[in-house]
């Protein structure tokens, strides 16, 4: 796939397989950390003729801890949580959201104040194109209440008809009947 600057796009997977490639590379090869070996298992058997290990003073039963054994797996996970931002918990992300709603619906309420809010019904002209234009009829709305200019926010549309479809037997025409659209209420400014 190429990109619009002509130059080829690493879609989602390639760019996983080479991250993936890249972090492998970023550990040396040449320098592996050894293994930590046990000592062999003696099952409590002693050799004869060797004395029983001895343990210094203050030393207690407890086993020394073992040392941290670094695997790549446990290397990737590093990587992984320094590349990665950490996860919300389930409330977190509730608790987020509820907050965005809330500003969204300030935002929204600041926006539809009731002054510059108006109701009425004016038909939407037929534009060059054969489409409705609203936004005329949203500016008309407006500037006969006092505003300069407005937005559509509702609509409403009605069949209007010409008096010979009600003539009884008389076959209807697709030119009888036409589809009217209505601007019922505007954000004015």
């Amino acid at each position: 796939m190429m990109a619009r600057s002509g130059k080829p796009a690493l879609s989602s997977r390639a760019f996983a397989a080479s991250a993936a490639a890249l972090a492998m590379l970023a550990i040396d090869a040449g320098a592996a950390w050894p293994q930590a070996a046990s000592p062999p298992a003696t099952l409590g058997l002693q050799e004869q003729g060797q004395p029983p290990p001895t343990q210094p003073e203050g030393a207690s039963d407890v086993a020394p801890a073992p040392a941290e054994n670094p695997g790549l797996i446990r290397e990737m996970g590093k990587l992984f949580d320094k590349i990665l931002p950490p996860l919300k918990s389930p409330s977190e992300t509730i608790d987020d959201l509820n907050s965005r709603a809330k500003g969204a619906g300030d935002a929204l309420s600041r926006l539809t104040k009731p002054s510059s809010m108006v109701a009425g019904r004016t038909i939407c002209p037929i534009a060059v194109n054969g489409t409705p234009d609203c936004k005329l009829a949203a500016d008309k709305l407006c500037q006969g209440k006092g505003y300069k200019e407005g937005k559509s926010l509702n609509t409403d549309s009605a069949e209007t008809c010409s008096p010979k479809v009600l003539i009884p037997g008389r076959q209807r025409k697709p030119d009888d009947c036409r589809t009217d659209n209505y601007v019922t209420s505007a954000l004015c400014q």
